[in-house]
């Protein structure tokens, strides 16, 4: 094990039209994205779904690209760098990180990640019009008791005076305009379900009963579960924070803490995007963290990484 090196595995909102092409233009990448079968897993061919924003950013086509695009960066990136001490996940990207911890392979992580969208998309039909939403300003619990009083809830801590809230549509924008009264500032998410809330509670049981027909394997190194920050090392606790995550508030500020108390030194983002690794710089200025999304190709990735682990 290397003691210091992280992987963090982003959740929804950094996918774009080109986060397919460092893979793409790497032959061992190629390989991997035919073994997923990314050309006919979906109803329409990827390039439509990855230059159409409202099918790039839907559920049902977001999340298992994620999952798919962060575990082949890292299938053609593992041969050639030691294994991470710890591998974290964003929402989604926790999927993708026990992929990368040799839990589950990438095509049984993308089913997942398919079926979980699925189930996190029919509970429109009991509580239609939700969302997400990003506030910052003011201090999190202070936030917390607001969304509350609207019937919002909050779906992801980031840091003390940052965070995601969740709930229907209607109600987060109430709560938008008294949090901008107090200096907040607040941003819709394309992001059109809320994730990590109760009302998510439809998805637990068909989630639930997803993770327990996998054959999962225990993890080969520790993953950090979203809902607490805590290192998982077996298969029935993992199998319980991944649901769990699903109705309840995912901790990332406790995840960038626990990265920096296990001393991490170094950490890698697998993209697409890069709010992850920014998160982590600014929270843990020491931690030298960057994403797959800053370098033209996987050798560039390689050859930064292994001059900060030598």
């Amino acid at each position: 094990m290397s003691q210091g090196f992280a992987v963090l595995c982003p959740g929804q909102g950094g996918q774009h039209p080109a986060m397919f092409d460092l893979l793409r233009a790497d032959t061992r990448g190629q390989d991997i994205l035919r073994e997923q079968v990314l050309a006919t897993r979906f109803d329409r061919p990827l390039d439509e779904i990855l230059h159409d924003p409202q099918l790039l950013f839907a559920n049902r086509y977001a999340q298992p690209l994620i999952v798919a695009t962060g575990l082949a960066a890292w299938r053609v990136l593992r041969d050639e760098l030691p294994p991470p001490a710890l591998v974290a996940g964003y929402s989604i990207g926790e999927l993708t990180a026990y992929g990368v911890a040799g839990a589950l392979t990438d095509n049984e992580a993308i089913d997942l990640a398919a079926a979980r969208a699925a189930y996190m998309d029919a509970s429109l039909a009991q509580a239609p019009h939700q969302g997400l939403m990003s506030v910052g300003g003011v201090e999190a619990g202070e936030v917390e008791e607001l969304l509350r009083r609207h019937g919002a809830f909050v779906a992801i801590v980031t840091g003390f005076d940052t965070l995601i809230a969740g709930g229907r549509s209607d109600d987060l924008l109430a709560a938008a305009n008294e949090l901008e009264g107090l200096g907040a500032r607040t941003g819709i998410l394309p992001v059109g379900i809320a994730s990590h809330t109760p009302l998510m509670e439809s998805a637990l049981s068909p989630f639930t009963a997803a993770l327990d027909a996998l054959d999962f394997r225990e993890p080969a190194c520790a993953v950090l579960a979203g809902v607490s920050g805590l290192e998982i090392h077996d298969i029935p606790s993992a199998r319980r924070t991944l649901a769990q995550q699903l109705t309840h508030t995912i901790r990332w500020s406790s995840c960038m803490d626990a990265c920096a108390e296990r001393g991490v030194g170094v950490a890698l983002e697998l993209g697409p995007g890069s709010a992850l690794s920014r998160m982590l710089r600014e929270r843990h200025p020491h931690i030298e963290c960057r994403s797959v999304s800053d370098f033209r190709s996987l050798a560039g990735v390689v050859n930064w990484l292994r001059s900060r682990l030598d």
